[in-house]
Parts: C-alpha cells; structure tokens; sequence
C-alpha cells in the first residue's frame, strides 16, 4: 500500500511541475521568448517521459494489488487529484495551443502587410497611364 501511494504522490507531483511549465509556456509564447521557450520545450518533454514511465510503474503496482487496496480511501482520492491535475494540464495545453496559433494568424497578417506595402511602393504606370505593380524595367525586350 506504502509503494502504491508514494507512486501515486510522485506522480502528482510530476503533474503539478507540468502545470508550472505550461504556464510558463503560455508566458513565453506571449512574449515570444523563442530561445527560452527552446529550452523549457525540452525540460517539459523530458517531464513527459517520466510522467510516462510514472504512469507504466503504477500500472504494474495497481494491477498487483489486491482489491481491499484499490479500494482504499486513500488511494482512491489520490487518484482522483491525480486525474484532476491531468485535466487541468489538458486545458492548459489547449490554451497554450490556442495562443500559438493566434500568433501564427498574427504574423501572417504582418507578411500580408509588408507585401502590400512592397508592392504598392513599386507601383508603375504603363503607356496608357494606368497603374501596374512590378519593376520599371520589367517587360522591356531588346
């Protein structure tokens, strides 16, 4: 029972550090930070991993238990904040995601712009007078 609930306690405590570095993603990701958010992507995919392997040890733990200890009240709640923290990392992620996209859409309208302006700052007139984008010299053959 003493080896099922240290596991499990661990394991909050892993879910609890992926909680900080989500935020500390969101953070980063806002200031656009992209050399510490390098650097904290492979700190919390390093975190995944023994988050991972945490999960296959108390999964070997649990299904050797008997049932008076799967039934336990401790046990059960420690779970249950265990689960309760994965679901707020699953939000968290989701936020995360949402403000990484938010700055893609951001920056592609900047391009968006800065080609516009290119391409008005070329602006020619052809023999007709009517405007025409591109170089001077385009079109002309010898």
């Amino acid at each position: 029972m003493l080896e099922l609930k240290t596991t499990i306690t661990a394991q909050k405590n892993n879910l609890q550090e992926l909680q900080r570095l989500l935020e500390t993603e969101l953070h980063l990701i806002s200031s656009r930070d992209a050399e510490a958010l390098i650097s904290l992507l492979s700190t919390k995919e390093a975190l995944l991993a023994t988050i991972q392997e945490q999960d296959l040890v108390i999964s070997k733990i649990y299904n050797n238990a008997t049932q008076e200890l799967k039934d336990d009240n401790d046990i059960t709640s420690l779970f249950n904040d265990a689960k309760e923290l994965v679901s707020q990392c699953k939000f968290r992620t989701q936020i995360n995601q949402t403000a990484v996209e938010q700055g893609q859409l951001r920056l592609e309208h900047l391009r968006s712009l800065l080609i516009e302006s290119r391409a008005k700052e070329s602006m020619t007139y052809d023999k007709s007078g009517k405007t025409r984008g591109g170089s001077a010299t385009g079109g002309i053959s010898a």
